[in-house]
């Protein structure tokens, strides 16, 4: 079965489905994870408490609605456009991310969400109302 996270930022929630990288599972198994948005042009960031390595297929080069690791800031981050690396249109990270997931519909709902928002993103199904854990 897929794993999938919310990523709730006030009004806004956006669900998201991890692949099979050790990078997801570490990220599966921390959750849930909270943090203030931190904005790189279309990109949301927030530092989360896991320290991992580059992985293998680590890269800069990322789609629409990526979610990623970035070891150099031990950041979450979600793509969903342009960043200020971004060679043509297309979502670019600073350096090298673990990419480890997708949200796969309407990523660009994120384009809302302001500097030093909270973010939390939890197991889906696993939050209750109020949006605690339970």
């Amino acid at each position: 079965m897929a794993r999938q996270i919310t990523i709730q930022v006030g009004e806004i929630s956006v669900t998201g489905t991890l692949n099979d990288s050790e990078t997801a599972l570490a990220i599966w198994s921390a959750l849930p994870l909270s943090g203030l948005a931190k904005r790189w042009g279309q990109e949301i960031y927030f530092e989360i408490p896991l320290l991992l390595d580059q992985c293998a297929d680590a890269r800069e080069e990322v789609a629409v609605g990526e979610l990623a690791y970035w070891p150099p800031g031990s950041a979450f981050c979600i793509f969903f456009g342009e960043t200020p690396a971004s060679i043509e249109r297309e979502p670019r990270a600073y350096s090298a991310c673990n990419p480890f997931g997708i949200i796969a519909r309407d990523p660009h709902l994120l384009d809302a969400v302001a500097e030093g928002a909270a973010i939390r993103v939890s197991a889906l199904g696993l939050e209750s109302a109020s949006g605690d854990p339970r």
